[in-house]
């Protein structure tokens, strides 16, 4: 399973705001120079995260945006719900679908009983469990770190 980069950017989006200290506000600017992300995807993923009440956005000159609700009050879960455009892994879990196996085949059963675990690990999360300090985002960037995952338990 995997999640978009959309998902991805906001998830990173709102563990910058989670950051701030007091009533700081974040730019799309600043955000995009922290993580290397272009600023026409952020905007979008900042405009999805106001709309859905994850973000306060503050017009003007010296605007930004800041989280519109308590870390502890995201769920992670209700996120990845919000911010996924579908969960189609396989041609039958979306429109359109013309394989000829969709009748008889058993498969959907197992993803659907997978996606329900996925989403329900990220159920027992909130941001503020995924909180980090804002002096590490200042870190330099490395070239490349190395991959952190997958760690699949019980994989030869």
């Amino acid at each position: 399973m995997r999640l978009t980069k959309f998902t991805d950017y906001s998830l990173r989006v709102l563990l910058y705001a989670a950051s701030l200290e007091g009533d700081k506000l974040a730019t799309i600017e600043e955000t995009a120079k922290v993580f290397d992300i272009s600023r026409a995807h952020l905007k979008k993923v900042v405009l999805l995260l106001t709309q859905t009440g994850y973000l306060e956005g503050v017009r003007g000159r010296t605007g930004g945006y800041r989280l519109a609700r308590r870390a502890e009050d995201i769920n992670l879960g209700e996120l990845i719900r919000v911010t996924e455009p579908d969960f189609g892994m396989v041609e039958c879990f979306l429109p359109g679908n013309a394989c000829r196996i969709t009748q008889a085949c058993r498969l959907p059963m197992v993803l659907n009983k997978a996606l329900d675990n996925f989403l329900t690990t990220f159920d027992d999360y909130t941001l503020a469990d995924m909180k980090i300090e804002a002096r590490h985002f200042d870190l330099p960037v490395q070239p490349a770190y190395p991959p952190r995952g997958p760690k699949l338990s019980g994989a030869a």
